[in-house]
């Protein structure tokens, strides 16, 4: 099993961190894992991507190309990234931003009001983790378990005060996974 995802925002929307998590997640399942960070000279407020590979087998080469799953946080990075999708793949679409279209018909559309749910549980810094919580949910790459495992390795000091909410967040978007929030 060879799994590829883009994720891709705006820059301080913790895209970087949504791959990252699920990168170091997977290596301590023991997967073969590449993550490829990417983002623009002016970092927040510009654009952000990364791409990781999670396998069960060695990996050549770190580039996604044809990725089986996006998780999309806004118009530009769908404009961007809509194209390279494999047909039969799936995007993650942050749905709370606009009311955005996917004009291709042979991928799988989950939309994920994150920037709302984020707002009801009192902290807009949790979508991603929404985001992270609904990928999970649907691709089952990882574990929820795993993903607070990996993200509580990661986040230390004053951020590790933040795990309670990130679970919250994770819990909700697997929640939206769940309760079908497919197109």
């Amino acid at each position: 099993m060879t799994k590829k995802t883009v994720f891709a925002g705006f820059g301080g929307q913790g895209v970087l961190m949504m791959g990252y998590v699920l990168a170091v997640s997977a290596m301590r399942e023991g997967k073969e894992v590449t993550y490829l960070p990417s983002y623009g000279a002016e970092v927040r407020g510009g654009t952000a991507n990364c791409t990781v590979v999670v396998s069960d087998e060695e990996i050549f080469s770190p580039v996604a190309s044809s990725p089986d799953y996006a998780v999309i946080m806004n118009q530009p990075s769908l404009n961007r990234f809509e194209g390279m999708i494999k047909a039969g793949g799936t995007i993650i679409l942050n749905s709370s931003l606009s009311d955005i279209v996917v004009p291709r018909k042979d991928l799988e559309i989950i939309k994920v009001p994150a920037n709302d749910i984020a707002r009801k549980l009192g902290s807009e810094r949790t979508v991603n983790m929404i985001m992270l919580g609904a990928f999970v949910t649907k691709t089952k790459i990882t574990s929820l378990e795993s993903i607070m495992n990996g993200l509580s390795e990661i986040v230390k000091g004053k951020k590790a005060s933040a795990m309670k909410l990130n679970r919250k967040g994770l819990d909700k978007g697997a929640e939206c996974v769940l309760k079908g929030a497919s197109e």
